[in-house]
């Protein structure tokens, strides 16, 4: 099926769903949700590595032209997502959700229509506005309160929906760093990770890969700074970090590595350098994994909501056929098999009930969970600061200078709850999704009984649908950066308490020190308690909310086609039979949209 196969086809099923009237206005709004899903899907794609990898030169070098700040010193726990747009500009969100900043400014009047004059112009200073807020030299320790920022460039590259996601540098002094980079991992389609040949690879690298392998779908590699190397040279290098990934990673031999040199491509992109840009190793990169993983997503997706289309259609020949049959057969014959069907949608209504005690009952069970799991973290948390403020204190001198142990602390409390917030994550994402299946299930078996009872009752074909869609969950990626608290507050010691013995004086510190390390406990715990808790009230509001939804939607539809047939039928009209011609049209033209659909996805296979 071709890209513009699908939204043709949908777009006929509007065309044909709005003919029908107001009583499939709720199937042109699904329709519409597909069509706005395919053109609006994005393949979200990570680039990962070490400080001074060159990450953002290679993404400098696959847009063409300077525009992510580099840096001597580590960037903030800040990405940054490049989004196509008609022209380059550039905005930057806060975590408060005040107003962003954007480049350029409302003031300024020029616009940036991809000519080479403007890249020069403008490609640096856009990359001077970005060292504002993801430089720790312009954002030391994001003292501004930045959530994110997007670049929107006109490639060609990100014309097909690619976003490319430039994250922060693991393994710098700033070590939370790397655990907020694999906590947003899950949420990307695939990852590149940048080694060099300055040294291949590290260990520290080698232990965050055994961590991002079972986070992100597809992994691929790419090793830069090899203009320098020969043929020689770079076939041994590739032949070590293969072995690496192998034997240390536990990476599968078909993951492809690419050699590149991001400082060649670059300037082969601003010099409009062919063969430059096929020596740096770049084009290899763009087509074999950019491209291709973007056709290979839209393939995917075209088939998934190709397939949900038909259903949709396959729903509305149902209805339409009852409509049909309702309108051909006896007055008598109708209302009584319309008490019949009304007599089920009561027991589907007692059901329902049931239904929602049994959410209930496992939303407060998950609650009780989240509290286990609030108290275990509490207890962890304890030994670990505890053991921290211990280490501080062996290492001070007698002074007993509470600095350096509130610097220590400053350090470990984003790095132990950057990491505890991902753990607590996936793991309550395992226990939402393990306990709301089986509701699923059981909307999914109601739905369908009420289909089934009404085709039964009118003789006319059956489809069963895979799924009512209420446990489908499609987000965006998004970052959060967690503020944790690390504030000590010394208490000013006076002169009498000078004079105490040292052993005195370092029990008291101890003491005072210990007691806010629980403050801190406490504290630090309970945020990450109460937005998680937030979180499940809100999964089960939707998830509960989405299911009566749909419930309600699949027998309002089935029961007021037999309705609005029973009172044409009382009222004598005699449009009937014009009206009987009409939907068998509409089915014919819905049944060729049906077949086109259903054939087109199998050559697509």
């Amino acid at each position: 099926m071709s890209l513009q196969g699908l939204p043709a086809l949908l777009q006929r099923t509007l065309e044909h769903l709005n003919k029908l009237g107001s009583e499939f206005a709720a199937d042109s709004q699904k329709v519409k949700a597909l069509l706005e899903r395919f053109l609006e899907e994005r393949f979200h794609l990570a680039v990962l590595g070490q400080f001074k990898r060159g990450k953002s030169t290679l993404l400098n070098a696959l847009l063409g032209e300077e525009l992510l700040p580099t840096s001597v010193v580590p960037l903030t726990a800040i990405p940054t997502f490049i989004l196509w747009g008609p022209e380059l500009r550039a905005r930057v969100h806060y975590q408060d959700g005040r107003p962003g900043d954007e480049f350029p400014t409302r003031h300024d009047k020029t616009a940036y229509d991809g000519t080479e004059h403007d890249k020069t112009r403008n490609g640096p200073i856009l990359a001077s506005f970005l060292s504002q807020f993801v430089a720790e030299s312009g954002n030391p320790k994001n003292c501004k309160g930045v959530s994110h920022v997007e670049v929107f460039h006109p490639s060609p590259l990100l014309h097909n929906g690619v976003v490319l996601i430039d994250t922060p540098g693991i393994g710098s002094t700033f070590r939370h760093n790397t655990e907020a980079t694999l906590n947003f991992l899950p949420q990307c389609d695939a990852a590149l990770f940048v080694v060099s040949a300055d040294p291949p690879i590290t260990e520290v690298e080698v232990d965050f890969l055994k961590a991002v392998r079972p986070r992100v779908a597809r992994l691929f590699f790419i090793v830069n700074k090899v203009d320098y190397l020969s043929e020689e040279e770079k076939g041994a290098l590739l032949h070590f970090v293969g072995n690496v990934l192998r034997e240390q990673v536990g990476i599968k031999e078909e993951s492809p590595i690419f050699c590149v040199s991001a400082r060649q491509g670059l300037e082969a992109r601003q010099s409009a350098d062919v063969a430059l840009w096929k020596r740096s190793g770049l084009e290899e990169v763009r087509s074999h994994l950019i491209d291709f993983l973007a056709r290979d997503k839209t393939s995917a997706l075209r088939e998934a909501l190709a397939n949900k289309a038909w259903e949709m259609i396959a729903d509305v020949l149902m209805r339409l056929r009852i409509t049909i049959r309702s309108l051909q057969m006896p007055l008598t014959e109708l209302d009584e098999r319309l008490q019949i069907f009304e007599k089920e949608l009561q027991e589907a209504g007692r059901q329902q009930i049931v239904m929602r005690d049994l959410l209930a009952g496992d939303r407060k069970r998950t609650v009780e969970f989240l509290e286990e799991q609030a108290e275990h973290l509490r207890q962890k948390a304890r030994v670990y600061l505890k053991g921290t403020v211990w280490e501080s204190l062996a290492r001070i001198d007698a002074a007993f200078d509470e600095n350096r142990v509130q610097e220590d602390l400053a350090d470990a409390i984003p790095r132990f709850f950057e990491h505890e917030l991902g753990e607590m994550a996936h793991a309550f994402d395992l226990r939402v999704s393990e306990v709301l299946l089986p509701h699923q299930q059981r909307a999914d078996e109601l739905i369908e009984t009420v289909r089934k009872t009404a085709a039964e009752l009118f003789k006319v074909p059956y489809h069963a649908l895979e799924s009512s869609g209420a446990f489908q969950m499609n987000r965006q990626p998004y970052w959060v950066t967690h503020p944790w608290n690390s504030t000590l507050n010394p208490l000013p010691v006076g002169w009498a308490a000078r004079l105490l013995p040292a052993g005195l004086r370092r029990a008291r510190l101890e003491k005072r020190l210990m007691k806010q390390v629980e403050e801190l406990v406490l504290f630090n715990v309970e945020n990450l308690r109460w937005a998680t808790l937030q979180n499940l009230d809100q999964a089960f509001r939707s998830f509960g909310s989405t299911l009566d939804e749909h419930l309600q939607a699949a027998i309002a539809a089935t029961h007021g086609a037999i309705q609005a047939a029973q009172a044409k039928r009382r009222d004598q009209t005699p449009t009937i039979a014009p009206e009987i011609a009409r939907l068998q049209s509409a089915i014919v033209e819905l049944e060729n949209i049906q077949a086109a659909l259903q054939a087109k996805t199998r050559a697509a296979v």
